[in-house]
C-alpha cells in the first residue's frame, strides 16, 4: 500500500477524553467543535493554512481576547480528518495512505486550503498523492470504499469517477500484452525466492485468468458496483466477462441462491465474503432486480443453470412482475442448454396444486418456440432409428428442447393434480418432427396413464395421439404391445407398423444382398456363395420366426377386440360410417420371401 509523510516535527498534540490540546506549552485561543470532539488550537497555524478557518476566525474575533469558538460539525471526514488537517498545520508528521487520502482531500477543499493561502498546502500535496493511487490497482480500490463516508463531496471532486475509471481501465487491459502488476486477490505481482533443501528458487507470477478482478470489486456496495459494471462495458469489455462478474457478486450477497447450489459451489464463492452479514429479503430482491438489468442480453453469454436459478430465487423474493418475465424471456431464449433438474422449479404459489411450477415452464417453452420457430426446418421428415443411434445427424436445438418436455413431463406425469389439458398442452407444444423417436413421450404417456386411472377412454385416446407409433424403437413397440393401460387401437397400430418395418427390412436387405452378388468378381464367387447362402439361410429362418410371432399376435390381438366390440356395443368407437380401421376385413399381412432353394438354383444358374 503506498503512502507520503508529510510535516517533520514530532507528535505535538495529547487527548483527554474527548478533547485535543497542544503540548507546545502556549495558552489556547480558538476552539473548534467537531460533534463530541473538542480541539484546542492556536489561530496562527490555521489562518495560514485554512481560508475558511481564517475568515470564520476574524468574523467570530472580540476585541476582549475572549477564546473563538467555532463549529464544524459538517465537515467531511469529521472529527479523524480534521485531525490530520491541524496536525498538517501545525507541522507534525502524518501519513497519507489511500485509506484516508479522500477524506483529507475532500476536508481540505472544504477548509479551501489552496496555495493561494500558503505554498505546498494539503489541497496540492493530497491531489498529488491522488494521482499515485489511481496507477494502483489496491490503492484505487480501497480509496473507492472509503468515497461511502463523504460521498457528496467526493462526487463534486469527480473523486468516485475517476476511481471508476481507473478500475475499469485495468480490468480491461489485456494483461497478457502489459504484463499489469496485478495478481489475483489484489495482490501486487512480485518475483520472490524460496529457499527448499538449502537451494534458493525464484518464484514465477501465474498468469492472470479473465476473472482475476470478480473478487477484489465485489466488496463495493451496489450503486458503486454498478457504475463500476457500466464503465467496464463501455471499456470494451467482452459480454461473458461482465456476467460472470455479475454471477460473482450475486451469489456472494444473495445467500438464498447458494441454498439452490451445491455445496463446493456455495462455498467457493462466499469463502471471501464469510464475514459479511446476511442481507435482508429486501435488500436481496433489490440486488437481484438491479443484477437483473445489469446481465447481458446475448444469448449464450450467461448460463442458463444461473438464470434459472436467479429466477427461482426471484420467486421466492417475491421479485416484480417484470424482472420475472424478463427472467422467463431469457431462459426460454436458451433452453436448448437447460438441464431438467434446473427447470424443475417448484410451486411457489399461494394456491399450490402441483409440486412443480408447470405453467412457468409453460410460458419459458412458448418464449423458446416463438424465438426458434423461424430458425427451426418445418420439413416433417421421418429419420431412421439406426441414424440417431450411429450419431450422424447433429441434434438442432429444437430436438434437445424436445427431448427436455418429454424428460420433464415423465418427471411430474406422477402428479395427481397435474391436469390433462396442461400435460396435453405442454405435450403438444413441440411439433412431431423434432421428436426423431417417441420413445420419450411414450415413456411420459405411460407414467401418466399409470398415475391417472379415472381418465376416459376418449381422454386416453387424445393422450396417445400425442406420440408417433411408427417413431417407436424396437424396446418401445415390445413394451407397448403389451401394456394393458393403452388403447386398445393404439396396440394395434404400433403392431402394424412394427410389421411393416420388417417387411421395409427384409426387402431391403434381399436388395443389398442381390447388389453385392453382382459386383463379386468371378475367381472368388464359388466360396462367397457358399458362404453368403449358409447365413442368407439362416437369417431368413430368423424372419419367418419373427414374421410367424407376430402373425399369432395379430390373430389373438383381432379375436380379443371382437369379444370386447361384441360385449360393449361399441362399434362406433372404432368404426364410423367409413369406417378405415374395420378388423372384421383386417387380415394378417404374411411375408412370403423367395423360397431359399430357388434363390440357389437361380444363383447357379448364373455362375
Amino acid at each position: 500500500m503506498a503512502f507520503v509523510k508529510l510535516g517533520s516535527k514530532s507528535e505535538a498534540f495529547r487527548r483527554e477524553g474527548q478533547a485535543w490540546h497542544c503540548t507546545s506549552g502556549l495558552p489556547s485561543d480558538v476552539t473548534i467543535e467537531i460533534g463530541e470532539m473538542f480541539f484546542y488550537l492556536h489561530k496562527f497555524p490555521l489562518i495560514s493554512r485554512s481560508g475558511l478557518l481564517a475568515k470564520l476566525i476574524k468574523e467570530s474575533s472580540n476585541d476582549d481576547g475572549s477564546v473563538c469558538v467555532l463549529q464544524l460539525s459538517d465537515i467531511p471526514g469529521g472529527a479523524k480528518a480534521f485531525e490530520l488537517v491541524a496536525k498538517f498545520c501545525y507541522g507534525v508528521k502524518i501519513e497519507l495512505t489511500p485509506l484516508n487520502i479522500v477524506s483529507l482531500r475532500c476536508a481540505s477543499e472544504y477548509l479551501q486550503m489552496t496555495e493561494e493561502t500558503g505554498d505546498g498546502n494539503l489541497i496540492t500535496q493530497t491531489e498529488a498523492f491522488l494521482n499515485d493511487v489511481f496507477g494502483n490497482w489496491t490503492d484505487t480500490i480501497k480509496a473507492l470504499e472509503t468515497c461511502e463516508e463523504v460521498l457528496p463531496h467526493a462526487e463534486e471532486l469527480h473523486i468516485v469517477s475517476r476511481c471508476i475509471n481507473s478500475l475499469a481501465m485495468k480490468a480491461c487491459t489485456d494483461t497478457k500484452l502489459f504484463n499489469w502488476p496485478v495478481s489475483e486477490n489484489g495482490q501486487e505481482g512480485t518475483t520472490g525466492a524460496d529457499i527448499w533443501n538449502g537451494i534458493s528458487v525464484e518464484k514465477r507470477i501465474q498468469p492472470l485468468t479473465d476473472d482475476w478482478w470478480y473478487e477484489d470489486v465485489s466488496f463495493l456496495s451496489l450503486p458503486l458496483y454498478k457504475r463500476l459494471i457500466q464503465a467496464v462495458e463501455a471499456g470494451g469489455m467482452r459480454p461473458e466477462n461482465v456476467a460472470g462478474a455479475l454471477v460473482f457478486y450475486a451469489k456472494k450477497y444473495i445467500p438464498l441462491m447458494n441454498r439452490q447450489a451445491s455445496f463446493k459451489d456455495a462455498t467457493s464463492h462466499t469463502k471471501s465474503g464469510s464475514t459479511i452479514s446476511t442481507p435482508s429479503e429486501a435488500d436481496q430482491r433489490v440486488l437481484l432486480e438491479e443484477i437483473m438489468e445489469l446481465l447481458p442480453n446475448q444469448k449464450g453469454v450467461t448460463e442458463t443453470r444461473f438464470l434459472l436459478r436467479l429466477l427461482r430465487t426471484a420467486m421466492m423474493l417475491q421479485a416484480s412482475p417484470s424482472c420475472r418475465e424478463n427472467l422467463e424471456r431469457r431462459v426460454g431464449l436458451q433452453l436448448d442448454q437447460a438441464a431438467l433438474d434446473d427447470v424443475l422449479i417448484p410451486n411457489m404459489g399461494y394456491s399450490v396444486e402441483t409440486l412443480y411450477d408447470i405453467d412457468c415452464f409453460q410460458r419459458i417453452l412458448d418464449h423458446f418456440m416463438s424465438i426458434d420457430q423461424a430458425s427451426s426446418a418445418p420439413s416433417p421428415c421421418i429419420i431412421e432409428e439406426s441414424q440417431l443411434m450411429e450419431g450422424s445427424l447433429p441434434l438442432t436445438s429444437l430436438t434437445k428442447v424436445s427431448n427436455l418436455v418429454d424428460s420433464y413431463l415423465a418427471e411430474v406425469a406422477p402428479d395427481v393434480n397435474f391436469k390433462f389439458p396442461k400435460f396435453q398442452s405442454l405435450a403438444a407444444t413441440i411439433p412431431d418432427f423434432a421428436r426423431p423417436l417417441s420413445d420419450g413421450i411414450y415413456r411420459a404417456i405411460d407414467i401418466y396413464l399409470k398415475a391417472h386411472p379415472w381418465l376416459t377412454d376418449s381422454e386416453r385416446e387424445q393422450i396417445c395421439r400425442l406420440m408417433n407409433c411408427q417413431k417407436l424403437s424396437l424396446e418401445a413397440c415390445t413394451h407397448a404391445a403389451q401394456n394393458e393401460r393403452l388403447p386398445l387401437r393404439v396396440i394395434v397400430q404400433v403392431l402394424f407398423f412394427e410389421q411393416l418395418r420388417l417387411r421395409t427390412s427384409i426387402s431391403g436387405w434381399f436388395f443389398v444382398s442381390d447388389n453385392l452378388d453382382n459386383s463379386q468378381s468371378s475367381i472368388r464367387r464359388g466360396n462367397h456363395d457358399t458362404n453368403t447362402a449358409n447365413d442368407r439361410g439362416s437369417s431368413i429362418d430368423d424372419m419367418r420366426e419373427r414374421v410367424a410371432e407376430l402373425e399369432k399376435e395379430c390373430n389373438s390381438m383381432k379375436q380379443e377386440f371382437k369379444k370386447v366390440v361384441k360385449t360393449k356395443k361399441r362399434w362406433n368407437v372404432f368404426c364410423g360410417k367409413k369406417s378405415q380401421c374395420d378388423l372384421n376385413t383386417v387380415k394378417p399381412c404374411k411375408i412370403q420371401p423367395p423360397p431359399v432353394n430357388e434363390h440357389k438354383n437361380h444363383k447357379k444358374g448364373e455362375t
